[in-house]
């Protein structure tokens, strides 16, 4: 039995790479596991070697100390990786495929599940719908930023990539598959983006460039991005997006002036549809650019989206907050103005995206060459040893997305 190294939360502020238990296919007590999934059996699992395991912009959250994730708690829930090993119950996956590990856990068997709402399966936690890899609140499943990694209903959960080595070619991009790119593709559906749609996307990070490059993907004739980081909007502004600087003051004012159009002037609407791509921890416009505001995107958003249109919040919002900024924010309880939604008949999808409904078809076009994901959000491949520097430089607003690579598969590779 091989050994196994993962990255952990260690505190405010805190990881490490320690030493934990190799993967079993039973669900071990720990740090965040629900009690109700001690000892949990999952012959329907399979052990995977961890080829690229993303840091992402919701593993920040926690890490900054805004959830109640616990001291000890192994992180990383987006996962590409090689099987290894297959439980008993397992009949289709096999031993040497190279697949995409959605980050949302789902049963396959549930309601939700069979009617394609993966991402708030109801048999894989028990604290509450929905479920995910090394996330506070998500029953416990110990996550994969380590060289190897549970993974239950394998047969359900796995995305078999077709060809091995076009796989590891292409293993920067592909490993966008098991959140960040569907997710921003979620946004993007869910705010309706078509042909000729005019669309502004708050946020630059990851997510915000993954939905950036959907709605080109979706046929927008405009996409602007929106952000308090210049280097972040610089790689926006790399594959065609106009950007707005958001601490310069009023975005819907900035818009405006891109898109041509006086209309903001007599509160007309600015642009057909709207992803809110930074969640919580929001900070305000303008003069109040270094104040934490968390409602002020998504009362922004409903500013400048035409009657009519609708907002895809792929944004994290969580239920609870220590850092929050008032007693109502520490519970998710948010000053939005939703008179002006409902005045304007918005249309609003939250939560974590069904990774499953879109990820086959974005596998595709990534095999294709339709879309240069990896390059777009700037993916940078370190090892897992730099993962607590990766964090730090993140934390800091690094335009990069980081990709731990435990094994050299990546780095090889790119190099």
């Amino acid at each position: 039995m091989p050994a196994n190294r993962a990255v952990v939360y260690e505190g405010p502020g805190q990881v490490a790479v320690q030493d934990i238990d190799y993967p079993t296919y039973e669900l071990k007590d720990g740090p965040g596991v629900n009690k109700l999934n001690v000892g949990r059996k999952v012959p329907h699992g399979a052990i995977l070697k961890t080829v690229a395991t993303n840091i992402c912009g919701s593993d920040q959250h926690m890490v900054r100390g805004r959830t109640t994730a616990p001291e000890g708690l192994v992180l990383g829930h987006e996962i590409t990786g090689e099987v290894v090993d297959v439980g008993p119950g397992v009949e289709f996956i096999k031993t040497g495929d190279i697949c995409s590990v959605p980050f949302n856990i789902a049963c396959g068997r549930c309601r939700n599940c069979k009617e394609g709402k993966t991402g708030v399966c109801l048999n894989v936690n028990p604290d509450r719908p929905g479920s995910a890899y090394g996330y506070v609140d998500m029953g416990g499943w110990v996550g994969g930023q380590a060289e190897y990694v549970l993974v239950p209903y394998a047969d359900w959960n796995l995305l078999k990539f077709p060809d091995r080595d076009q796989a590891i070619e292409k293993a920067l991009d592909l490993a966008m598959l098991a959140d960040i790119f569907p997710t921003g593709y979620h946004g993007c559906v869910s705010a309706g983006v078509t042909t000729g749609s005019t669309v502004y996307i708050a946020g630059a990070g990851p997510v915000g460039l993954a939905a950036a490059t959907s709605a080109w993907l979706l046929g927008a004739s405009a996409v602007i991005v929106g952000d308090l980081n210049e280097e972040r909007l610089a790689q926006a502004r790399s594959f065609g997006c106009e950007t707005v600087n958001v601490a310069q003051g009023d975005p819907v004012e900035q818009i405006s002036r891109i898109l041509g159009n006086d209309a903001a002037a007599i509160g007309e609407p600015l642009v057909d549809a709207a992803v809110d791509a930074v969640g919580f921890e929001a900070r305000g416009h303008g003069e109040n650019a270094d104040v934490e505001q968390p409602a002020t995107v998504l009362n922004s958003l409903m500013q400048m989206t035409r009657a009519g249109g609708a907002i895809g919040i792929p944004g994290l919002y969580v239920t609870g907050d220590p850092g929050g900024v008032d007693e109502a924010a520490k519970v998710g309880s948010l000053s939005l103005r939703l008179g002006l939604g409902w005045a304007k008949s918005h249309s609003f999808v939250t939560g974590q995206c069904p990774v499953m409904k879109y990820n086959r078809n974005l596998m595709m076009a990534i095999l294709h060459d339709r879309v240069q994901i990896a390059k777009n959000v700037n993916a940078v491949a370190i090892t897992l040893d730099e993962a607590p520097q990766g964090y730090r430089d993140f934390d800091q607003g690094a335009a990069k997305k980081y990709v731990l690579d435990p094994h050299g598969m990546v780095r090889n590779r790119a190099a």
